[in-house]
């Protein structure tokens, strides 16, 4: 199975080696058709510190760093 790749701002970068992205999601209502936006946050491994907040970063699956870890930065978005 594929590992997920998600894109979100980083909202918190005080921990050593984490940062914490806001992911936001959209899809249409299945009875109302209006379009829905929700919101998830995501703990990801930042090797080197180098995210601060108000980035746009891409984040993969990965195996369990930590107990609430389970994603690590690939990229940052322009």
């Amino acid at each position: 199975m594929p590992r997920r790749i998600l894109q979100g701002t980083v909202t918190s970068d005080k921990n050593e080696q984490t940062i914490t992205v806001l992911v936001e999601r959209r899809f249409p209502h299945p009875v109302m058709k209006k379009t829905v936006r929700v919101t998830k946050k995501y703990r990801a491994h930042d090797e080197n510190n180098t995210f601060k907040v108000g980035d746009t970063v891409r984040i993969i699956e990965c195996a369990p760093i930590s107990k609430s870890k389970r994603w690590t930065v690939v990229t940052e978005q322009a």
